[in-house]
């Protein structure tokens, strides 16, 4: 039998790694494209992530960490002093609103654009394989990523140091830790698969090469923070990259990714449960095996609901459940799950892009 949700624990606190909880929801990360062209982050950001700082924990938007590192227009950097500004003004009114919030360090690698990159130049890839997915241009245009060129191997600690430099910059910005994104297809996913990653090099071939750059990385951003406020998010099922396979063995693969990454101490390990965007499917892949492989804290997110998030906390199939898509059109999720309330519903047209409408602008219950 379910437990009410006075006595769920999905609504108790908790620890995840050194940071202290309110409750077991995260508000996953969520791409808006709100921020202008230089990467800086508008006012309309700071009421945006206070009016959800109910959330037990708040994982970013995607955030560049370079340049470089850039795929979609108008979305937020952390490598500036103007990107530290004005996310110091987020975390400030996130902890005054009594939340907690990390911010998610990303790189596209080649699932970006010739026209987002300094001078034009290529987007930058473990292999030179052309990425299928659209990316959003600042001519407000969709297009096909560029053809990227691969990475030099004496590159490879320069885009270390750009991580290592986020999360200085995110320590000055405020925020209670990191969160290290390896999902999605972007430039850490991309050296773990073998459908991407056909290098020769000490970062490709075998298992153990393709994910010692993202181990790497994760463990420059561990010394900046300490491990126990770093996560990393993880995504073995999900094709965001159009037209790109899987890898050949996602299980073996990410199983001992995992369990390498827990050998690091970390905070947590967040995981999509399927395909980004679809239904869970939590039951394609054992990521039971996974979280023990990991051995330490896990966020499960993917089209979770509330009864199904009171199950994976009360199981212990997970610590914390991740929504990202709720979150948008209702800034009060977490009470409108303890209350078991009807959701709003969010507009697609708005999602992406604009002001405030869509944006900052839906209500919470009325008392």
């Amino acid at each position: 039998m379910t437990m009410s949700s006075h006595e769920t624990p999905l609504f108790s606190p908790t620890r995840i790694g050194a940071i202290e909880v309110a409750n077991r929801i995260a508000m996953a990360p969520l791409t808006r494209s709100r921020a202008g062209m230089d990467g800086v982050h508008t006012e309309l950001a700071v009421e945006y992530y206070r009016q959800r700082a109910s959330a037990g924990l708040i994982i970013s938007e995607a955030t560049n960490i370079s340049r470089e590192g850039r795929g979609y227009a108008f979305t937020p950097g952390i490598y500036t002093d103007e990107h530290v500004a004005a996310w110091r003004k987020v975390t400030d009114a996130v902890h005054a609103a009594g939340g907690k919030i990390v911010v998610q360090l990303w790189h596209v690698g080649r699932i970006s654009h010739s026209s987002l990159q300094a001078d034009g130049a290529p987007p930058v890839a473990p292999s030179a394989i052309q990425a299928g997915e659209l990316v959003f241009l600042e001519s407000r245009t969709q297009a096909r990523p560029s053809m990227p060129r691969a990475l030099e191997t004496d590159e490879i600690p320069r885009i270390v140091e750009d991580y290592r430099n986020a999360a200085r910059r995110a320590k000055e910005a405020g925020f209670d830790g990191v969160e290290v994104h390896s999902a999605n297809g972007y430039l850490l996913e991309q050296f773990v698969r073998d459908s991407t990653n056909l290098r020769t090099d000490q970062y490709g071939g075998s298992l153990e090469n393709r994910v010692r750059f993202p181990v790497e990385v994760v463990k420059a951003v561990a010394e900046i923070w300490g491990a126990d406020r770093v996560g990393v998010r993880l995504s073995p099922l999900t094709r965001s990259a159009g037209d790109t396979p899987l890898d050949s063995d996602p299980e073996r693969t990410y199983f001992y990714y995992a369990e390498q990454l827990g050998q690091l101490g970390l905070a947590y390990l967040h995981c999509v449960e399927g395909q980004t965007r679809g239904d869970n499917a939590a039951g394609a892949f054992n990521f039971k095996k996974l979280h023990a492989a990991f051995g330490g804290r896990y966020i499960a997110n993917n089209s979770y609901q509330r009864d199904m998030a009171i199950d994976a906390v009360e199981s212990g199939h997970a610590d914390m459940v991740a929504f990202g898509r709720p979150f948008i059109a209702n800034p009060d999720l977490v009470q409108r799950l303890r209350l078991d309330a009807p959701l709003a519903e969010a507009d697609r047209a708005t999602f992406y892009g604009g002001g405030a409408e869509g944006y900052t602008d839906y209500p919470a219950l009325t008392a």
